[in-house]
């Protein structure tokens, strides 16, 4: 018997609902492989600027840094949309936690599941065979360098040092040999200095590793052949920005950003993981939302937090099976609600 001990904080919007499915797949795990759960639950974003006029509480930050998994459902929308900078739910919330507990390496797989790959917008020929993870550099970069306006205009920095690019180098490499062998580094080193920096750092750190496959991408040339040869990628490592944007792009090889989990993990087993989706304000309260990417953030937290790899593996078995099987939401061409998915996956963990 081991203790799953986390912070769960539900968030905005559809937030507590798919946070409500993705609790009773956990219940329904630690019941079958002998576990406790140990459930810290408090608010952030938009839900705490509400309660307590702060969109990261102490409290919250507290358990957080605790208890190391942390798993969130969605922050923002647009009842906040009128506050600014740190006073918003996102800025104020999700980039400290990454900034303060280290989380600096974003991971996203893109494989599209059999039964949704007719939903994506590209031919069947396009998506068959397609398995890669995104590695993102999440805590440097554009995001989290000085900003302002001035008389003149406005302002962003971007900025890179060696050791934040080292380290996530080294996490993409690491993987990279659990997988394919391959790594695909993205940049944009035609114009940049930090990018002339990044694929400098990259092929040091490819030294190391002379097993794996090294190519380089310019960002803008990614965008296209992800979308014409997505088969030919294993491990893709790039910094925040680019990153940000080539994971949104990948949700659509997968059918759906309803069923992509994410996790933002530090060194050791550190990590927040959280479904890619956003809180989507117009759909929530009514059933409707799709569980399935909380449901298998989930899993990841079970797997990279705590290293239960046999009971995140069955739930995702259950959540391949649901797809199968067409016990999904309306979006997906199903008829269930967001709690009878969640129960649904419940009962097949349970009776695996």
């Amino acid at each position: 018997m081991a203790n799953i001990n986390f912070t769960y904080v539900p968030g905005d919007g559809i937030g507590p609902e798919v946070g409500d499915a993705a609790m009773a797949v956990l219940k329904a795990t630690a019941k079958k492989y002998g576990h406790v759960l140990e459930v810290e639950q408090h608010l952030i974003g938009g839900a705490a600027i509400d309660a307590l006029n702060t969109p990261l509480p102490d409290e919250t930050f507290a358990s957080c840094k605790k208890t190391g998994a942390i798993l969130l459902g969605a922050v923002g929308g647009p009842k906040w949309d009128h506050l600014k900078g740190a006073d918003r739910p996102e800025l104020g919330s999700l980039l400290p936690l990454r900034k303060n507990l280290n989380l600096y390496a974003n991971i996203r797989p893109c494989k599209p599941y059999p039964a949704l790959i007719d939903h994506a917008p590209l031919k069947r020929e396009r998506l068959e065979g397609t398995d890669f993870v995104v590695m993102r550099e999440l805590t440097g970069g554009i995001y989290f360098g000085d900003k302002g306006r001035d008389a003149q205009g406005a302002y962003d920095m971007c900025r890179y040092s060696k050791m934040e690019v080292k380290r996530i180098a080294i996490k993409a490499f690491d993987l990279a040999m659990t997988r394919k062998k391959k790594v695909t580094s993205v940049d944009k080193s035609n114009v940049l200095e930090t990018s002339r920096l990044w694929r400098e750092t990259v092929i040091k750190v490819a030294e190391g590793y002379p097993e794996v496959e090294l190519e380089h991408l310019l960002v803008d040339a990614m965008t296209m052949h992800m979308l014409t040869k997505a088969q030919s990628f294993d491990v893709v490592l790039t910094e925040n920005m680019f990153g940000d944007i080539l994971t949104d792009e990948a949700s659509v090889l997968a059918g759906s950003m309803g069923v992509i989990p994410s996790a933002s993990t530090s060194d050791g087993t550190v990590g927040m993981y959280e479904p890619i989706h956003g809180s989507a304000p117009d759909i929530a309260g009514q059933g409707k939302a799709n569980p399935l990417a909380m449901i298998l953030s989930a899993a990841w937290m079970l797997n990279l937090s705590f290293g239960m790899e046999t009971e995140a593996t069955a739930i995702e078995a259950a959540v391949e099976a649901a797809l199968e099987g067409g016990h999904i939401t309306a979006d997906l061409g199903g008829n269930l609600s967001t709690s009878q998915v969640g129960d649904w996956i419940a009962d097949h963990v349970n009776q695996s």
